[in-house]
């Protein structure tokens, strides 16, 4: 009877122990799961798979519904990827990113601009800037470049170059110097107008100057942007590109809409080693975010 009840004792102890374990590496194993996040997604955004490593990626760009496509290297001008590269084609609101960077390049971006009624002609899609307001260079580019209102790139083109007509001489001045020799610009917000049109691959060779602009990157990354009227009054600006809330390694740059156009992106990305930009033109309203997003992955990672 002694023997059993020492035999029994034995197996409690054996059960106990096997418990503990289990219990420990349970533990273990839940403390550890938050590690598995990458920093590199902030909240609010949603967690995406892990990248392949690059060179695993197929060498064959994905299928795309676009007019027009480019995909280059944006420190380098590399081209990865053409498709009706050098049709003539109307940018919409891509061409702003011209505006931008020859506004950027001037400097003087803590100077005040006084708007002026002639700024505010310029439907459809407004800030509604009210003349004899003041607001500094560098609160109106990034509302530009964040939410794109056209009366705001009228107003920095007038501020510029004494008129918006002026300012698309310089603008295709601009090009020129880039080597974006196939395009002209008639006025710096990309409202149609006979005479004005661009390519896939002019507007790579402008995206590839402006994602060297220091002052240009650091706005076409911010997801929102508060802009404060002359009154005093906020306004939430939320970015127009979809797809820097799609993807983590998106960090900028310009969309654009016109019935001429059609819909238009230019998107840029990041990973170590790699920046890509992607010129999408004249696709569908759904698909100009699915097109950018599968040419931005498949440049990155290939």
């Amino acid at each position: 009877m002694k023997r059993r009840h020492e035999t029994l004792a034995y197996f409690c102890v054996l059960a106990l122990a096997f418990t503990s374990s289990v219990a420990a590496k349970k533990h273990q194993f839940k403390t550890a799961r938050p590690m598995e996040v990458p920093d590199s997604i902030s909240e609010g955004r949603k967690a995406e798979p892990v990248a392949p490593p690059a060179g695993s990626v197929s060498k064959i760009p994905p299928a795309t519904r676009a007019a027009s496509v480019m995909v280059i290297d944006a420190r380098t001008g590399e081209i990865f990827y053409e498709k009706n590269a050098d049709a003539p084609r109307a940018a919409a609101s891509t061409q702003k990113l011209l505006t931008a960077l020859i506004v950027a390049e001037r400097g003087y971006l803590d100077r005040p601009v006084t708007v002026e009624p002639v700024d505010t002609m310029a439907e459809p899609v407004k800030l509604n800037i009210r003349p004899g307001e003041t607001y500094t260079r560098i609160e109106l580019l990034r509302a530009l470049l964040v939410k794109s209102p056209n009366d705001v790139a009228r107003c920095l083109a007038r501020d510029a170059a004494g008129s918006a007509e002026n300012f698309a001489e310089l603008m295709n001045q601009k090009a020129r110097e880039l080597g974006a020799t196939h395009s002209h610009f008639v006025n710096p917000n990309g409202l149609p107008v006979p005479g004005q049109y661009s390519s896939a691959r002019d507007l790579s060779i402008i995206a590839k100057a402006a994602y060297a602009n220091g002052t240009i990157r650091s706005i076409v990354c911010l997801p929102q942007l508060a802009f404060r009227y002359a009154n005093g009054r906020v306004r939430e600006l939320e970015n127009t590109n979809k797809v820097l809330k799609r993807l983590a390694y998106c960090n900028g740059m310009k969309t654009g809409y016109t019935e001429a156009a059609g819909h238009c992106l230019i998107a840029s990305g990041a990973r170590p080693g790699r920046d890509i930009i992607v010129v999408v033109l004249g696709d569908s309203k759904s698909g100009v975010w699915q097109d950018a997003s599968a040419l931005l992955s498949w440049g990155l990672w290939m």
